[in-house]
Formats: structure tokens, sequence, C-alpha cells
């Protein structure tokens, strides 16, 4: 049977391991401080330096440290979904490995989770240490997701966050790419809406440099607008395709009808005109039309695969259902 914990403690990394020793021990002296029964889960995404060494050391020091290893480099949102499935403790703590995230603040945490019963609190890091070149796009990261998202927190981006484990558990199996910046948008829309926010320390790295570039906001921005799409569309696309392809065969067909109408005013005056092809109007409306159309065919083919989608959903579950009758029945 599996133990249950408190506190599970995850971090992510990718070739920490100057800062490994000093994170530990400085994690297991607040838990301990505060009587957790706990966990330190180590997640190391490929590391090419002595990592893995260092977290073996510490898993033969320490019956409480477990460990992962990837082959190969996969990302942050691959490191954190795989600890998600693997933890045991019932409060999550997910920090990064490079210390500046303090573990002063995980009591804190523990308690906005446990007393006052929150389902995800995100840390904001209100001062930070770090260049321009970072800080801006952060926060325009930030009040772009806010927008799109409707979850107004200051700071999406900051790896120290709280969860409780079912949140952990339930969002898990629907990330890939780089998620890992949109956790509180996700666990939103999953129904969690109990997010909180805790103005956190941030300290300036001590060893190593950063893993990330300015890519990495692109990516983020990209990966808010499918999150987007997909929970407000997945089940309904044609609202989405049907009502832009609508609209665009409307003002390609008002182009059309408005070059027909001027043409039969000429013809009845007398007037010289032009053909209709010469006119630069004749080809917006055309491509326009031919747009709406490829639009409202791409969402009614979405519907489609959408119903067929539900209908095997509803079959297996019924099937399911029928072979528990039939099981209870015989018993």
């Amino acid at each position: 049977m599996t133990e249950l914990l408190q506190l599970t403690v995850l971090i992510p990394l990718y070739n920490e391991d100057e800062s490994l020793p000093e994170l530990h021990d400085w994690i297991v002296q607040v838990v301990t401080e505060h009587h957790f029964t706990y966990e330190i889960l180590f997640v190391d995404d490929g590391s090419t330096d002595d990592s893995w060494t260092v977290i073996e050391h510490l898993a033969g020091r320490n019956p409480n440290v477990r460990g992962i290893r990837f082959n190969r480099n996969y990302g942050k949102t691959a490191a954190l979904q795989t600890g998600f499935q693997a933890l045991r403790g019932q409060v999550v703590i997910t920090m990064d490995a490079d210390l500046q995230d303090s573990p002063d603040e995980i009591p804190d945490l523990y308690r906005m989770i446990t007393a006052e019963k929150y389902d995800l609190v995100s840390g904001w890091k209100q001062k930070r240490y770090d260049p321009v070149t970072k800080t801006l796009p952060t926060k325009l990261f930030n009040a772009v997701s806010r927008w799109i998202s409707g979850v107004q927190l200051h700071d999406f981006n900051c790896g120290l966050k709280a969860y409780q484990q079912k949140v952990v558990k339930t969002i898990a199996p629907s990330l890939y790419g780089d998620m890992h910046r949109n956790l509180p948008i996700v666990a939103n829309w999953d129904g969690f809406t109990r997010i909180g926010e805790k103005v956190v320390q941030h300290r300036a790295r001590k060893y190593g440099t950063t893993k990330f570039g300015l890519e990495r906001f692109v990516n983020g921005f990209l990966d808010v607008l499918v999150i987007a799409f997909v929970h407000r569309f997945s089940k309904r696309p044609m609202h989405f395709f049907g009502t832009f392809g609508t609209l665009s065969f409307f003002v390609g067909s008002v182009l059309a009808i408005w070059l027909i109408i001027e043409k039969l005013i000429n013809i009845a005056q007398g007037v010289k005109f032009r053909n209709v092809t010469d006119n630069p109007l004749f080809f917006f409306g055309l491509v326009a039309i031919i747009l709406g159309v490829q639009l409202f065919l791409a969402g009614f083919l979405g519907e489609m695969l959408v119903r067929q989608s539900l209908n095997r959903s509803t079959e297996q579950l019924v099937a399911e259902k029928v072979g528990f009758l039939e099981q209870k029945v015989s018993a």
C-alpha cells in the first residue's frame, strides 16, 4: 500500500548539480522544523552534468528522496507531468532547482492549501533579480495571459506553486509542449477555480546560468492561445469556424452583388464600364467567398469528428455499465 504523505516537493531540473545539495539540505531543514511527512522528488530532465549522481547520493543519505531520470532533455512540462503522476504527497509544492525559489515559503504555501482550502496557490515574484530583457517580456506575457484566460494572477511563470494532489492528478494527462507556464489556466478550466497567489522571495541565481531563452515567451503566448481555443471550441468547432466562415462568405457575397448591381446600372444608363474582373474588389470578394466556404466546411468536419468521438465514448460507457450490471447480477 502506498504511504500517504503530507507533502511532496517536486523539483524538475536540468544541469543543476552545484545547487542540488544546498537545496536539499534547506528543504529538509524547513520540513523537519514543521514536522511534515514528506518526499523530495527530483526529475532529472536529461542532464549532461553530474546532477543524477548527486541525486543518487542524496537518496542514499535521505530515504525521503526519490529521483526520476530522463534519457534525454524533454522539457520542463514533461518533467512536471511525470512527477505529477508519480508523487505521493497530499499537498504538492513545485520549485525550480536553481535556488532562486526559497524553501522557506513551503509552510505558508502548505497552510494556504490545507487551511484556506485553495486548489492551487501560485507564487508571485514581486521583486525580481533578472535583467530587463527578461522582466519586460514576462510582464507582457502575464498581461496577455490574464486577458485571454480570465485568471487574475500577476506571475503565471513562477515555478514556485502549491497544489492539492487531486489537481495535479487531474491536469497531468492533458499537459504537453511548454504548458508548464499555464498550469493555473489549465487547472481553472478543469474546474479548480479556487486559485490563490502569494508574494514570494526571488533570489539571485547562485550557480550556473539560465536554461531558457527569449523564445520561451513566444512559445508561452502560443500555448495560451492553444489552451484558450481547445477549451472554448474543442466540443463545438462550428461556433468558431462557422462564425468566421459565415462572416467571410457574407462579405464576399455583398461585394459580388454590389459589383453586379453596378454593372447593371451602367448598362441601363448606357455608360461605358470596365470589365468586372478589372476591379480589385472582384478578387477580394471571390477570395472571401472561397475562404468562407472552406471555414464553414472545416467547422462541419470538426462537428462530425466531435460527434463521432462522443458516440464512441457513450458506447464505451454503456458497455462498461452493462458489464458492471451483469457482474453484479451474477454475483
